[in-house]
């Protein structure tokens, strides 16, 4: 009931087409108290605040995944799933005070006029943007607008005289959700998808296709780290892995009814081993497909624990170009689970979730999860025992490893030492680097950082406030070496190139792969189709 009233009150508050013959008294009193203050205060209030601040109070008293947006907000928070904005297309990084161009986005209106990766954008218009103290809102403000409008840039190229003028016509710039899709081995492939947004399926379909054309009979789906999106395209996902009329999910709330979600005859990976990838990260939509799929015994599950957020969110707008996102109903895997974990205890205690996961040492024990009985189901084929109220527990669990881990690698990358340090280099050498190693093969097999580049590295980060340490080199020189040859690549190729390195050192990578080439599969009696 008490649901019921709050919800009626933030709608009576937003909405002016509710009439107070439609009302009921409880908003009819909040309606009435807003009146009252707009007509008695002693002081001019701000009516439009007051209206925010209880419809954040009134959410507050529901779950932890509704939320008001405001006007101002609405557009910025929509587009990493909508999934395209408005600009010049480029991917930048301040660098020593001046806006450096890390990659121009492909198909983008900047690489067509062929803007590289290591230009400085120094003018923007009429207005010096190097040395001034820029920030990333400032280069948004400047550099994103609408379509079809024109921004000229000058921009200092290494090798080039004089600066370089660009006008450049700002249109639709996609923002990519599947990061990397590469072959792993000849016959194992490897997509990773970081969202769940408008093009994803798209994106991942193409991806597919093209690692099938180079052989691929087995497919690592990377989703850790994977924070969801849009409930649509989980289900369109996971389909691409299920036969004809497979249960994939179904949602009920209080004023939505029961509601399934079947697969269709057609998925382009039905045949084959598949391994997907999820952490504490991984959250709804990540849930959704990796439940699927561990209910119909189609794929093997590993990592750790997802994040465990079983509610299904609805925009409604209001009439100022604000919204709410609001929870209208519950999601369930194919046995019937509801992964989403209680919030019963309130919103402090639910954010601090990960935090009590991380003392009460799961994420470096399985034998430290524990779950009731009650919650206990069964996968849809070989009826083995999964769990509800918790998210995803993984068929095998990969531990956290800390054991490189130390205060000066933190340092590293908390003072952007690696990435600064690797984007300068490259932009050094690029020509050299690409004439020694033309492709990402050739710099997995031949390149090696030499000590001396690794000095470098050191002594770059000192005059940035990062003091050598010793002990800390002993602990972590070596991830540190792997992550600065993973951010070369990236910075000479792309982000495939960068996740072809790192996952050398990836432990649930490492765990896919040997679970491939093993007896896993037959033993957990996984089906490969």
């Amino acid at each position: 009931m008490k649901i019921k009233f709050l919800f009626i009150a933030a709608m009576f508050i937003c909405t002016a087409t509710i009439s107070n013959a439609q009302s009921s008294p409880a908003s009819r009193k909040i309606d009435a108290l807003l009146q009252m203050i707009n007509y008695a205060y002693v002081d001019t209030a701000n009516e439009s605040k007051l209206a925010e601040d209880a419809i954040r109070a009134i959410l507050k008293d529901l779950d932890p995944h509704s939320v008001y947006i405001a006007a101002s907000d609405l557009k910025e928070a929509n587009e990493p799933l909508v999934g395209k904005f408005e600009g010049v297309g480029i991917q930048f990084n301040i660098f020593e005070d001046t806006i450096m161009v890390t990659q121009p986005i492909p198909g983008g209106p900047s690489e067509r006029l062929g803007i590289r990766a290591g230009d400085r954008i120094v003018q923007i218009d009429t207005a010096n943007v190097a040395g001034i103290k820029i920030t990333n809102n400032d280069v948004f403000k400047k550099l994103r607008g609408d379509k079809g409008t024109k921004v000229n840039v000058k921009i200092f190229r290494r090798g080039e005289n004089e600066l370089l003028d660009f006008e450049i016509t700002r249109d639709k710039i996609p923002i990519f959700s599947v990061d990397a899709s590469y072959m792993a081995d000849p016959k194992t492939g490897y997509i990773k998808i970081s969202r769940f947004a408008d093009s994803t399926v798209e994106e991942f379909k193409k991806a597919l296709e093209d690692l099938k054309s180079r052989g691929m009979q087995a497919l690592i789906l990377d989703l850790s780290d994977n924070g969801g999106g849009y409930l649509n395209r989980a289900i369109e996902l996971a389909d691409e892995f299920l036969t004809d009329n497979k249960l994939i999910v179904y949602t009920e709330g209080k004023a939505n009814p029961k509601q399934e979600y079947f697969s269709s005859p057609i998925g382009g990976f039905e045949k084959g081993k598949l391994v997907v990838l999820i952490n504490e990260n991984s959250a709804s939509a990540s849930e959704i497909v990796s439940g699927a799929i561990q209910d119909w015994d189609r794929g093997l599950i590993i990592g750790r624990r997802s994040f465990a957020k079983g509610l299904v969110q609805k925009p409604f707008p209001l009439p100022d170009g604000s919204a709410v996102r609001l929870t209208i109903a519950r999601y369930y895997t194919p046995s019937g689970r509801c992964i989403q974990k209680s919030y019963e205890k309130g919103d402090e205690d639910y954010e601090l979730d990960l935090s009590h996961r991380f003392k009460h040492g799961e994420l470096y024990s399985a034998d430290s999860i524990k779950f009731n009985d009650s919650l206990r189901y069964e996968t849809q084929q070989s009826k083995r025992t999964v769990y509800g109220g918790g998210g995803i527990m993984p068929d095998i669990f990969v531990p956290l490893d800390t054991t490189k881990n130390s205060k000066y690698h933190s340092d590293l990358i908390r003072k952007t030492v690696m990435f600064d340090f690797a984007l300068t280099y490259t932009d050094n050498n690029r020509k050299e680097l690409l004439k020694k190693y033309p492709d990402i093969s050739k710099f997995r097999s031949d390149f090696k950082l030499t000590d001396a580049m690794f000095e470098d590295l050191i002594a770059f980060g000192e005059k940035k406030g990062v003091p050598r340490d010793s002990a800390g080199l002993a602990v972590s020189s070596e991830l540190i070496k792997v992550q600065l040859t993973a951010l070369l690549a990236r910075d000479l190729w792309n982000t495939d190139a960068y996740w072809q390195v790192i996952n050398d050192i990836n432990p649930f990578y490492i765990k896919a792969m040997e679970s491939l080439k093993n007896d896993t599969f037959e033993r957990m009696k996984i089906a490969e189709k």
